[in-house]
This record gives structure tokens, sequence and C-alpha cells, in this order.
């Protein structure tokens, strides 16, 4: 029995109908789309650049080692720092990072896996969603009416809960959602296994889910570490170290912590007005050092997610 040869079509294609056709209205439109998302992508990085590059120019002017180590200077004085301003701030966003973090976290986990149709879930969702929107400087007014108001002064501890009110929503919504994207095959193979629902949690979910936790986690510290106006009513500010003993710059007891604290957003709101020139300077190097810091902790957040592996 013969078998028929397979024919074969050659298509030739003509120039000139392509180049007509790359004029056609749909070819236009896409083209005229392309180079609008093209140029609205550069607009909105102009502003951006354009700070970045204001920031490096004039914050380098007076950074240095002096200035990452030095106290605030007096007004019309030479040299100085801010040092304890960034002492201030690792100090106050990590005790915001301590309290917001398991809350965020446990709440994510219990609307998730333990009461996702709940009215408490429901309710907690709710809760976060409008905490999302709260304008900082309220939290600070909470933090001074609960903290400050019975300690009887201000402290790292009363900045580090008005951050952390700015921190639990999005540490708890973006947890909720990367818990959420663990496949349920995972879930039911650890069942099958004969894990508890805790060591499901534990095991499985979390540490599957850590990268978006992680992300969300260092988006809260950005913000924070950014944040003024709750400081402003919270730990205020101080000219000097947190310890009056030698290494200054660690506290060691608790009165160290129950005083005005100083903070890099603070100095710099309080620098940027100045009529002096060297604590103007000053408030642009404060600036780029903390863009610097954020930018740092989201780097380390991102090298620590990549190199999670799945359980």
């Amino acid at each position: 029995m013969d078998v028929p040869a397979k024919s074969t079509t050659r298509v030739e294609v003509n120039v000139a109908d392509l180049e007509r056709s790359l004029r056609r209205p749909r070819a236009l439109f896409s083209f005229a789309m392309s180079l609008l998302t093209t140029l609205a992508t550069l607009a909105a990085l102009f502003p951006l650049f354009s700070v970045l590059y204001l920031l490096i120019e004039r914050g380098s002017t007076a950074m240095g080692l002096a200035a990452l180590r030095d106290l605030p200077p007096a007004a019309m004085a030479s040299g100085g720092g801010f040092g304890n301003a960034i002492v201030g701030t690792l100090v106050i966003v990590l005790i915001a990072t301590a309290i917001s973090v398991p809350f965020g976290i446990l709440a994510a986990i219990y609307i998730t896996e333990f009461g996702p149709e709940s009215k408490a879930a429901d309710a907690v969702r709710f809760a976060a969603k409008v905490l999302t929107g709260l304008p900082s400087i309220l939290a600070g007014v909470f933090a001074f009416a609960t903290i400050v108001v019975l300690t009887g002064g201000f402290s790292a501890p009363a900045g580090g809960v008005a951050l952390s009110l700015l921190m639990i929503p999005t540490v708890l919504l973006t947890a909720e959602q990367s818990i959420k994207r663990v496949p349920s095959r995972m879930r039911e193979a650890a069942v099958g296994m004969g894990a508890t629902p805790t060591q499901v949690v534990t095991r499985v979910v979390l540490p599957t889910a850590f990268p978006g936790i992680l992300t969300g986690v260092m988006l809260a510290v950005a913000r924070a570490a950014g944040e003024t106006a709750p400081l402003l009513f919270t730990s205020l500010f101080s000219d000097f170290w947190m310890s009056r003993t030698y290494p200054y710059f660690i506290p060691k007891t608790l009165s160290d912590l129950m005083k005005p604290t100083a903070s890099l957003a603070v100095l710099i709101y309080n620098f940027s007005g100045s009529p002096f020139d060297n604590q103007i300077a000053l408030a642009w190097s404060a600036a780029l050092a903390l863009v610097v810091i954020v930018l740092a902790a989201n780097l380390v957040g991102q090298s620590i997610a990549r190199r999670s592996t799945l359980p």
C-alpha cells in the first residue's frame, strides 16, 4: 500500500504587505500604548531619582565617620554628628518589631488556619484594613495617652508601641496572603503522615510562607523607621547617648530606656528647620543615612528570603 507523500506548502511573505501591516490601526495603537507606558514609567521614576541625587549630593558633604559616632552639635558649632539618633532609631524599631511581628503572625495564622470563616477572623481583617489607613499621628497620640502618661515621661518603649501600631496591619495582611498561597496538598500530606495541626503550621506552613512573611516585615520596618509624628509624642528627642556608662550607645538598664530618646526622623525634622547651616547640612546627612539603613534592611531581608528552602 502506497503512502502518499506529505505535502508541504511554502508560504511567501511579501515585505510590502508586512510594512503596510505595521501602519494598521491596531499596530499603531499598540505602539502608542507602549510609548505612553514607557513615558509614564520614566515620569514616575524621575522624582525618585531626583530625590536620591539630591540626598547624595547634599548629604555626602557632612557625611563621615565623625557624623556617625558623635553627638548632635550646638548652633554654629563645628563638627558633630547623629550617632545617638542612629542608635535610638534602631532601638525603637527593634522594640516595635518585637511587639508587632508576633502579634501579626499569630493573628494571620488564626484567621487562615484555625478560624478562617469565623466572626472573629472577619473582625480582625476589618480592623487590620482600617489600621492601614490610620494617620501616624493618631498612633502617637494613643501611645502618649497609654504609655507616656502612665509612666510619667517620654521613652523608647513608648515610641516602639506607637510604631508597632503602624507595623501590625502590614505584617498581618502580608502574612495572611503568604500563608494562603501555601498549597493545600502540603497540608494534606502532613496530616496524612500523622502531623497535628500545630505541627502542620510550625513545620510546613510557616517555613513555606517565610519569604512572603519576611517581605511584609521588611516593608513594615521601612515604614516605621521613617515615621516622625508618632515619635514627637512618645520618645521626643535627646542630645545625649542612651547610657551614662561606657559603652554609651548600649542601654544597660530599664532606666536607660525610660527617658527621651533620639531618632533620625526627629533629628531631620528638628534640624531641617534650623537657621544654622551646620545643622541643616547634618539633617541632609541624617536623611541619607536613614535611606541607607532602610535599603540595607530590605536587601538583607530579600537575601534571606531567597535562601530559604522548603521543608
